[in-house]
Parts: C-alpha cells; structure tokens; sequence
C-alpha cells in the first residue's frame, strides 16, 4: 500500500479526492489538511464522505507521511508550499495552474503574480500526452479542467499539422467556479441563463496554446460560459483546414491517436458527446468527425470537470507516478441519466 495526503481538502476537488481516494485498492489516505477546519471529521464538510474515519488536520507540508501529496490548494499558494515537500522526497501532484507553464513569465502575465519558485518544474499532467514525462516527474502539474477536454478534442488536429486556426467554445457547471458562493453562481442569476465570461481573457486559454502550439503555429481563441447545471465541461471545436481531408480520413487520424487510450471514448457516426454520459467518471467522450462546406472541422468533447477536468486525473497522474495501472480506482463509468 502506498500513502497518499491531501492538502487543502475542503472544496470540491479535495472531496472528489477523498471520493475516489477511499475506493483505490492500492492506497490509504493518512493525512486530510485544512487549517480552516483543524480537528473536524471529513464529513462534516463532505457529508457524502461518512464512516471514513478521517478528519482535517493542521499540517505542515514536511511533516506529512506520504509517498504522494496532492495539493488541491488555491492559485498562488502551491508554489510556497510545494518546495518544501519536494525536499523530503515525496512527490507531488498540484492542482493549482502554479506548475502548468513551461516559461513562468506566462503564468505572471496571466495570472497576475510573481512566480517564485524558481527551481522546480512540473510536467504537464495530462497523460495522453506526456505519460513517459509523467512516469519520471517528481512534480506533476495537474491541466486546469476547460484545457483538458479542449485540448484532447484538438491534439489530432493540431499533431498532424491538418489545422491553421481552432475556435473554442465550451460550456461549463457550476462546480468549476469552486465551493465559495458569489453573485456569479448564485441561484437566481445562473438558473435558466447562460453566462459567457472573459470572452477573450480567460486564464485557460494561454494553456490551451501552450499545448497546441498556438505561441508559434496555430491559432487559438477560446471562449467560457456558465450554464445551469452542476457537473460537466462540453466543448465544441471549430478547426480551420490547411487541405481538404474527409470524414474518414479525419477518423482515421483520432483513432491512430486515441487507440490504445483507456479514458478516451470515440463516439460513433451521429453519436453527440453528453455530460450525463460522462458524469462523476474520467472518461473524455469525443465525437462530431463533421466536416462542412467551408473546411471547418467539428468536434466535440464531454467531461466531467471535477473529475478527468481535477481529481480523477490527478488520480490517474499519482497512479503512473507509483507504477500503478493508471486506470486502478478510476474505472467507473459515468451516471446517466
């Protein structure tokens, strides 16, 4: 058995941890931190999370005993803390945009902070991509959860140079914006309304370029909104071709890619991807293959934001960081309806 804790565990992805964490054969929790809640049982802020036997604790970073640390802890906040366990030999698996950026000058521009650690950096943690990095990090930067399911409807695209330009628009639950209620998520002004939000600035899109090349060789735009439902990101590509390419042969390119990708689940001819279908799981559902008149490919992709889009993928990233199957505890599928 291998030991796992958990930093920052009071909010939703920290919950989502426990959620999964409880059920992996491979693992036990021994430390749940939060200052906040020191000495409270688990369920008293996750009342899903009953009979654990767990209750919060207040922790330094060093004095916790794990083989992996998760920090499910706020932008600005993983970078003070993940040094020090670092130096201690455990490795770590962040869920903050901290550790995302290969050049930190792009997380100060759009995050608005100085970096400073200067020393450490982290792979990015998306494990259809960068497995073999991942296999060998000692820091595994967790994807933000609007980049995940963008990304992996697009990489194909973008890998086999078919595409000069991609045109994002995903819609997101409430659950994204965090367990902290505000004007945005309030009842009344989310229910029966869809909200589009930084239109052009958000935070996500630089790691969506980032990943798809878009400093250098395709361009990017990406656009959120909130839509009133809890769980789910559904995004919708819209990819500009270089060449004229079929439906078949555009297939043939994802299945190439995608073959051997336990989590990732091609949908068939006229099959649309859907949250429900995808609820509470890891798995991304891909579908669309359209092709229209003016050479826009369409694609889309469903996941669970909490869970491929933070927890469960986190959970994925600690399981190649152990040698584990990287499907071990993750292999429920989604709650539908």
């Amino acid at each position: 058995m291998y030991n796992v804790a958990i930093i920052g565990a009071s909010g939703y992805t920290g919950g989502e941890l426990l959620r999964m964490l409880l059920n992996h054969p491979e693992v036990e929790i021994t430390d749940v931190t939060s200052r906040q809640h020191d000495g409270t049982p688990v369920h008293k802020v996750h009342p899903h999370i009953r009979d654990s036997g767990l209750e919060f604790v207040s922790k330094e970073p060093d004095e916790l005993d794990a083989d992996v640390v998760f920090t499910a802890t706020p932008h600005g906040a993983s970078m003070k803390i993940v040094p020090s366990i670092l130096e201690t030999g455990t490795k770590v698996v962040d869920l903050s945009g901290d550790y995302r950026y290969r050049d930190n000058e792009v997380y100060e521009k759009w995050y608005g902070m100085e970096h400073t650690d200067k020393e450490n950096k982290g792979v990015f943690g998306l494990p259809e991509l960068y497995r073999d990095e991942i296999k060998k990090a000692k820091l595994v930067a967790n994807p933000g959860c609007f980049p995940t399911g963008a990304i992996l409807s697009s990489y194909p695209l973008v890998k086999n140079n078919l595409v000069e330009r991609i045109v994002l628009d995903s819609k997101s639950g409430v659950s994204g914006a965090g367990i902290n209620a505000s004007a945005t998520t309030h009842y009344p002004n989310i229910a029966d309304n869809i909200n589009p939000y930084k239109i052009s600035s958000h935070r996500h899109m630089s790691e969506i370029q980032q990943e798809l090349h878009g400093f250098e060789d395709v361009k990017v735009s990406f656009t959120p909104h909130l839509v009133p439902v809890i769980r789910g990101i559904q995004t919708t590509s819209h990819s500009f071709l270089i060449e004229d390419i079929t439906t078949d042969e555009l297939r043939k390119y994802y299945e190439k890619e995608y073959k051997n990708e336990y989590f990732i689940k091609l949908m068939d001819e006229g099959e649309i991807p859907h949250l429900s279908s995808v609820r509470g799981s890891n798995f991304v559902h891909i579908g669309g293959f359209e092709i229209d008149e003016t050479g826009r490919v369409i694609m889309l992709s469903a996941i669970d934001n909490l869970v491929k889009g933070a927890s469960g993928q986190a959970i994925q990233n600690m399981n190649i960081l152990l040698g584990l199957d990287e499907s071990t505890g993750l292999k429920h599928f989604g709650l539908h309806p």
